[in-house]
């Protein structure tokens, strides 16, 4: 199975996928080096994602994909109120990709998102602490997270089986934004499982 795992960040949504041929898209070179150590016969790219799958979308049995949550996020726009906090635009890059695939992606695909301040412009499926669109049913499963608001990196690490000292992190202090952004590895294997079921993907195209 031909899978396409875009913004793929360290790979917490595909941790534990088995029989799968992934070729994976990450922005950021460090990032993409951390990916490519924990799944060294992965084929990682160092590309724009977004970019990646309009170009690439034909050549997979299975798409997933990410795109950056915080302008859509809850605590994002909580966290935006006052005289001199910063407001931003929604990345409507979300929507672009889920309507490119809904209307030309012939094989599985699933975007993956945090809930958001608003009410989707999109109908999705809900699952965990996440929103889904895709063209095939995934039956909704609650996968508790292993973190809490103030758990520490070093704990965080331990929790998900992640060992990250060795690396120059990007985040300067809040590190813990590399394990905390991840999909449950559990929540990973689900929705893939889900993509496998024997389901005619026309079917559920009111929910992508």
């Amino acid at each position: 199975m031909k899978v396409l795992n875009l913004y793929a960040g360290i790979g917490g949504n595909r941790k534990n996928w088995t029989d799968v041929e992934v070729t994976a898209v990450e922005l950021n070179p460090q990032i993409a080096k951390i990916y490519q150590d924990f799944f060294p016969k992965d084929k990682v790219i160092v590309a724009d994602a977004h970019q990646f799958l309009l170009d690439h979308f034909k050549e997979y049995d299975f798409i997933w994909s990410s795109p950056p949550c915080p302008s859509h996020s809850r605590a994002r726009f909580w966290g935006s109120f006052g005289e001199n906090k910063t407001k931003i635009y929604p990345d409507m890059s979300l929507y672009q990709e889920i309507l490119f695939l809904k209307h030309y992606c012939k094989t599985k695909w699933v975007v993956e998102n945090v809930k958001p301040y608003y009410k989707p412009l999109v109908i999705a499926q809900e699952c965990g602490r996440h929103l889904f669109w895709s063209n095939f049913k995934i039956e909704k499963r609650n996968y508790k997270t292993r973190f809490t608001p103030n758990q520490g990196f070093s704990s965080l690490q331990k929790a998900y089986g992640i060992d990250l000292k060795k690396y120059n992190l990007p985040y300067g202090q809040d590190n813990r934004i590399f394990i905390r952004n991840m999909v449950e590895p559990e929540l990973g294997l689900h929705i893939l499982n889900e993509s496998k079921r024997d389901i005619q993907p026309e079917l559920f195209r009111d929910l992508s």
